[in-house]
């Protein structure tokens, strides 16, 4: 029961509050990704540093969600979402000012752990706050707010690059405006949990599952990590990749993002009311399908099959995303969501780095990013195969 206090949001704006936090913060971490280019030609770094770069934000996010993915059960919602905007807020500032590499090696690190605390408390400020809330809703908007925040942030973030001054600066002082009125919100909303005993004790790194989710977690973990493996690998190569195959501009490059993380979103709403298995389905298949034509169209240079199969990939990605949710959620108490669905979002975050480290290699000593790409595209679609397999195997047990 929300703690009683003074005058307070409703429950629906709350959860819009919640959400629009989670939009924030990842468009916070997408809106490097047009820039990279930009500060690769200023500051002459390969595609190896640009992929460290990227992926430094997804380890700072697992730290984090190993540190602090349970304290807002302890502390409650609110204060861990406060403090993870300050810190948000703080790497902003570092990216207004960035002057080279180290610089943006520290925004991404205090992106990466305000991530970790908010969207990880991860989801325990976030995530499990709008489940508390609202258990459709909050599910629902759990799984479009990654999208909606991923290619708003890298669109948003070229076009302010393409159409207005001060292009490495701009895009950082917008969301930092929009931190702080969100950080007004926080001061106003309803706090969602009772505070308990044990918050020093939450921040020991522990891998806890409950019975009921060990075995679907089994079946999901493929599933999520092909679908974030594919969203790191178009969120740091993807707009060198069609730059590759035209000489295009920025705003093009940021379309990659904002087309992928849009079918995503649509895709969710399409299928929310659909089972979790059937969800599942239909991303894998659509990961496939898209992993394929944009195997072809690279091959083919062509852009617009290119993108084709990048729409074809955020479906899979909304569908994957979302139907594992919608496999764990209904079989978590209230007082295990944050650790479960932190472990959920380490999942994803391994996923959404390493893999892109590897390409970054790739890139630079073997065969160039054109021929990346294309062994990326049958890693994913044999990582989606091995998930289907698991999926059926999983239904036939029961």
């Amino acid at each position: 029961m929300p703690i009683a206090g003074r005058a307070r949001l409703s429950p629906r704006v709350s959860l819009l509050l919640l959400a629009s936090i989670l939009v924030s913060f990842l468009a916070a971490s997408a809106a490097p990704t047009p820039l990279y280019g930009t500060y690769q030609e200023r500051w002459h770094f390969s595609p190896v540093t640009t992929t460290v770069v990227f992926a430094v934000y997804a380890l700072a996010v697992l730290a984090s969600l190993l540190t602090f993915g349970k304290l807002s059960d302890h502390v409650g919602r609110r204060p861990v979402l406060a403090v993870a905007i300050v810190v948000q807020m703080l790497s902003l500032v570092v990216f207004i000012f960035a002057n080279g590499v180290p610089t943006l090696l520290v925004a991404r690190l205090l992106q990466g752990l305000a991530a970790g605390a908010a969207t990880g408390a991860a989801t325990g400020a976030v995530g499990a706050g709008m489940l508390d809330i609202d258990r459709a809703r909050g599910t629902l908007a759990n799984s479009i707010a990654p999208g909606i925040g991923t290619g708003s942030g890298a669109l948003l973030s070229a076009l302010l690059i393409d159409f207005l001054p001060a292009p490495t600066r701009l895009v950082y002082v917008v969301l930092f405006v929009v931190l702080l009125i969100q950080l007004v919100g926080i001061a106003l909303m309803p706090e969602t949990v009772t505070p308990m005993a044990g918050a020093r004790r939450s921040l020991r790194p522990e891998i806890k599952l409950p019975r009921a989710v060990r075995e679907p977690l089994l079946v999901v973990v493929p599933v999520l990590f092909a679908v974030w493996a594919l969203a790191g690998f178009f969120g740091a190569l993807g707009p060198a990749l069609v730059r590759s195959l035209m000489n295009t501009s920025i705003v093009v490059g940021g379309l990659v993002l904002f087309v992928f993380a849009l079918f995503g979103s649509i895709a969710v709403l399409l299928m929310r009311n659909s089972a979790a298995r059937t969800v599942i389905l239909i991303g894998i298949v659509a990961l496939v399908l898209g992993m394929i034509v944009t195997l072809v169209s690279v091959m083919a240079e062509s852009v617009p099959g290119f993108f084709v199969g990048l729409a074809l990939g955020g479906v899979g990605f909304g569908g994957g995303f979302q139907g594992s949710l919608k496999t764990i959620t209904p079989l978590v108490e209230a007082h295990e969501r944050a650790s479960v669905l932190s472990l959920l979002y380490i999942v994803c975050y391994v996923g959404f780095g390493l893999p892109t480290v590897i390409a970054g290699f790739l890139v630079v000593y073997a065969g160039g990013l054109p021929q990346t790409a294309d062994e990326y595209s049958v890693a994913v679609i044999l990582l989606a195969l091995v998930a289907l397999f698991g999926v059926r195997r999983a239904t036939r047990t029961t």
